[in-house]
């Protein structure tokens, strides 16, 4: 009492009928009088002076009065009891949670009762947590055990069976208890009766100390236990696990013969498949099935089942067929939206999203688990006939092992402080992976034969205005050798080295551009299986590629919100490294100006694709899996006529397939004009999905393979979803009318918006003198002025010609991100033979929307697009290379664009 009074807080209070210095019933209501409505639960020790407590004083100023004898779970159960009444309303409401009901007005008997029951819900729950996918997954399994509600009259029972009848477990009640105020000899048959007007599945138990009340509690469909038995509680413990759907379910003849039994839900499909039919008809009729399934806290699945009955179907083996489909959709329901805590015993290489270790999953695994909850959600997966879309089964190593290994080794010092990436890379490959970690990964590739790719995924990664797109290394393993000792070692060592980009020189250089610290980054690593098929040594997807549900360059009749796909034969690196692929838009897929003319489609097409060589071997040194391959491989493989036209010289045209001789082309006629696939109807509606649940213009990732056995459905692979950065523009910024002489630039296709007039500093890639056998060496030189430059917190004009990130030389200067980090503004131009095009589908262009850095395409000749390479070559340079100036002017170059209408002009100093 003191305690309360001075503002301490309890939930349940327990006391014996014993206390030194005040009677218990004045304990009680002092309490009450108070004001204070905590629960207060007697103990006594015996019936007897409960008895006699009871027949002196108003005993009503307690919660409930139990008969303890030293039983601690006693305690468990009350404090359940008490737990059930303040959460049954909303547990039952929300999902499900079923309710025991026990009607019992002796004392003694349901302080025996409760520890019983409360044990074998516990162990139930106990053996479901060990079941769960993920800690949290086990904590709601938890929460959703059985409730018990214990009753002690007729009236109270029916009150409590009407308020949850849709969630009633089942029935223990006693025969002879008080109904209108009055004991009466036939309470509990009359609420029997009752209950199986209402619902004639739910099981009852009748109890009685007379054995003669077995016949007319039997002949209420109900159970009969004699409570003066000396095996009583054993067998209420039996009525309960075989009614109540605890532990294994039993598949049983209709003459009670056993045939098999399940464990858990997997084991109950399988097991599906072989049991007789006979059985399978009498648990229908009985709903054990449903029962079975919300024991087990499978309240949708249970709901799913429990309208269903024989007459619904053609038969048992419709029924069969059906509850099997029922459980497999729903089991692939229940893995798209957990991710699973990977277990070395239980591991399930069919399952598809698992964790390795704590910490945090990163950004662009992130990213793939909500991709999963969005698919199943909005039904995508099957919507599109003949076509599943899914995210290829992953296995994520959290950050933790991350921390571990640099802590065990003390890297991190060392890391955050050298400059040498080759001497990071080698520290990290000799030291020691995390022991357990590494036996998970064991445990994991003894399952998985499959090629893999080994992704980075940062706690920064795929942030809304930092991508860090292309930042940090992936790798793909073959993962094909005979020894599982050397497939982990080539995992490790991928891993190792994806750890050591995080502190490569082009991370830090990506990092300090934005509010980051180096030292907040941490790396969780993602395993994906590679989609796609092999072809002798080649093993590679139909097509892959990039869409974006905004497109920065929309032409009429596209508009910026329909979007843009860049699509291209074999794994998407060609997309992402900015080379030749197909571009279109989902809602107009055959309006392709890129190929709009027979000159176009030869000029642009892909001409080489990128496939992983299963003979190659991921060793010490590091050497690439993947490798490019001309088109006759790919028709050679039977991949190319998916995708392919033919050129014929004689008639100077394009034909759809490959059925004349001719020069091959990467169209997409196929799959965009003939829809063999439906990959623009399936696009558009993933970037409406991702639209939605990101709340913000998306990019995705994706790939697709064709080469699935006879019946099954062809695969669309989600790789990665990652909200799109978008320039926040301010007031619109009119151009205005330019004198020619003054404009250094003008362009219809730029990105970005406002007025940049602090740029002093120029670096230019002569189009004359530039050679694009030379693309690497003018990077490379390329980086030096921008190491210098951005030492000197000097920004720059950065001008070129072809496309600025391409790993195509022939298409543009293969710079990547760090090495131009200082420029505030971009123009690339086309070349004197090939028109450009900005490559949106790379992580180059990701990176340069999400830094905000003014972006112009300049294509000499095509509208008012211009730039003056005769006034750049009369400028004087600072300093002078091969191929690349550096300018420098006293008064500033002028940078305005006009984000709504993508347009812009520079002029000179």
């Amino acid at each position: 009492i003191e305690l309360l009074a001075s503002g301490e807080r309890f939930d349940l209070i327990i006391t014996t009928l014993h206390i030194e210095d005040m009677h218990v019933v004045k304990f009680a209501q002092k309490l009450r009088e108070s004001g204070n409505t905590t629960p207060v639960v007697l103990l006594a020790y015996d019936n007897r002076e409960r008895r006699e407590l009871v027949m002196t004083y108003d005993t009503s100023v307690f919660t409930r009065i139990f008969i303890w004898q030293g039983d601690y779970r006693l305690l468990i159960a009350i404090i359940k009891l008490i737990e059930d009444q303040h959460t049954i309303e909303s547990d039952t409401r929300t999902v499900g949670v079923q309710s025991i009901i026990l009607i019992e007005d002796n004392v003694s008997f349901y302080s025996t009762y409760l520890p019983i029951i409360y044990t074998e819900i516990l162990h139930q729950s106990q053996r479901l947590i060990s079941e769960g996918l993920n800690f949290s997954h086990r904590f709601l399994r938890m929460r959703a055990r059985p409730k018990i509600l214990l009753c002690s009259s007729f009236e109270d029972a029916w009150a409590a069976f009407e308020a949850h009848e849709k969630n009633i477990l089942g029935l223990i009640s006693d025969i002879e208890f008080p109904k209108e105020g009055a004991w009466s000899a036939e309470a509990g048959l009359e609420l029997a009766r009752r209950v199986r007007a209402e619902w004639p599945d739910v099981p009852i138990v009748l109890q009685s100390s007379r054995p003669e009340n077995e016949g007319v509690a039997r002949a209420t469909g109900s159970e009969f236990l004699v409570k003066g038995s000396p095996t009583l509680i054993n067998d209420l413990r039996d009525f309960m696990l075989e009614n109540f759907g605890f532990g294994d379910f039993v598949f049983r003849l209709p003459d009670g013969a056993e045939v098999d039994r399940a464990e858990d839900l997997r084991d109950l499909e399988e097991k599906l498949l072989t049991v007789p039919a006979e059985s399978i008809a009498f648990h229908a009729e009985r709903n054990h099935f449903s029962k079975w399934l919300k024991a087990r806290t499978e309240f949708a699945l249970a709901h799913e089942l429990r309208p269903r009955t024989l007459s619904d179907y053609e038969g048992v083996e419709g029924l069969r067929r059906s509850l099997i489909d029922s459980i497999a959709s729903y089991r692939r329901r229940l893995n798209q939206a957990v991710v699973a805590d990977f277990d070395r015993e239980t591991f399930d290489a069919t399952g598809e999203f698992y964790r390795i270790g704590g910490g945090s999953i990163g950004g662009k695994a992130r990213g793939l688990a909500f991709a999963r909850i969005l698919i199943g959600d909005s039904g995508l997966a099957r919507r599109f006939a003949g076509v599943e879309v899914s995210v290829p089964s992953t296995v994520v190593v959290g950050t933790d092992a991350f921390d571990r290994f640099l802590d065990a080794n003390e890297l991190r010092d060392v890391a955050l402080s050298t400059d040498d990436d080759a001497a990071i890379q080698s520290r990290f490959l000799a030291a020691a992976f995390p022991e357990d970690a590494s036996e998970d990964l064991r445990a994991f590739l003894a399952h998985v034969r499959r090629p893999l790719a080994v992704r980075s995924s940062s706690l920064l990664e795929d942030s809304q205005y930092q991508p860090f797109s292309g930042v940090y290394q992936t790798f793909m393993l073959p993962n094909n050798d005979e020894s599982l000792d050397v497939r982990l070692d080539h995992l490790l060592k991928a891993i190792k080295r994806v750890y050591a980009s995080t502190f490569s020189q082009s991370a830090k250089a990506y990092l300090r551009a934005t509010p980051y610290r180096l030292e907040e980054e941490k790396m969780a690593i993602v395993l994906q299986r590679v989609v796609g098929a092999a072809h002798g040594d080649r093993f590679y997807p139909d097509f892959a590629g990039v869409a974006r549900s905004h497109n920065f360059y929309p032409t009429e009749p596209l508009k910026a919100q329909d979007g843009i796909v860049a699509v291209a034969l074999g794994l998407g690196k060609t997309v992402v490294e900015g080379g030749a692929s197909l571009r279109f838009c989902p809602r107009y897929p055959n309006h392709l100006l890129e190929f709009s003319a027979v000159s176009d489609v030869l000029r642009n097409s892909q001409r080489e694709f990128w496939a992983l060589r299963l003979s190659s071997r991921y060793g010490p040194e590091g050497e690439a899996a993947e490798g490019r391959f001309d088109l006759e491989s790919a028709e050679a493989d039977g991949t190319l006529h998916a995708v392919g036209s033919t050129y014929s010289r004689e008639n100077d045209a394009i034909y759809d397939g490959l059925s004349r001789p001719g020069v091959r082309v990467v169209s997409f006629a196929p799959i965009l004009k003939h829809e063999t696939f439906p990959l623009a109807s399936v696009i558009q509606a993933l970037m409406e999905m991702g639209e939605w649940g990101m709340n913000a213009p998306v990019e995705i990732e994706f790939a697709v393979n064709l080469r699935v056995p006879r019946g099954a459905p062809k695969e669309f692979a989600f790789l990665q979803m990652r909200p799109l950065a978008l320039s926040r523009e301010g007031e619109e910024l009119e151009l205005g009318d330019e004198e020619p002489a003054r404009v250094l630039c003008r362009s219809a296709n730029v990105l970005g918006n406002g007025r940049i007039d602090t740029i002093h500093d120029l670096v230019v890639v002569d189009a004359d003198r530039f050679d694009r056998a030379r693309s690497a060496d003018a990077a490379q030189e390329i980086a030096q002025l921008n190491a210098a430059l951005s030492a000197a917190n000097t920004p720059y004009l950065l001008v070129g010609v072809g496309r600025w990130g391409s790993r195509d030389p022939w298409l543009g200067i293969p710079v990547t991100w760090d090495q131009i980090s200082g420029a505030r503004a971009i123009v690339e131009a086309g070349f004197k033979d090939l028109r450009v095009t900005p490559s949106q589908g790379s992580h180059f262009f990701q990176n340069i929307v999400s830094f905000n850095v003014g972006y112009f395409t300049v294509n000499p000749g095509v509208g008012s697009d211009v730039v003056d390479w005769v006034w750049l070559a009369a400028q004087p340079a600072v300093r002078e290379t091969s191929c690349v100036r550096h300018l420098r002017f006293a008064d500033p170059v002028v940078v305005k664009m006009n984000g709504r209408k993508n347009e812009g002009v520079i002029l000179k100093a």
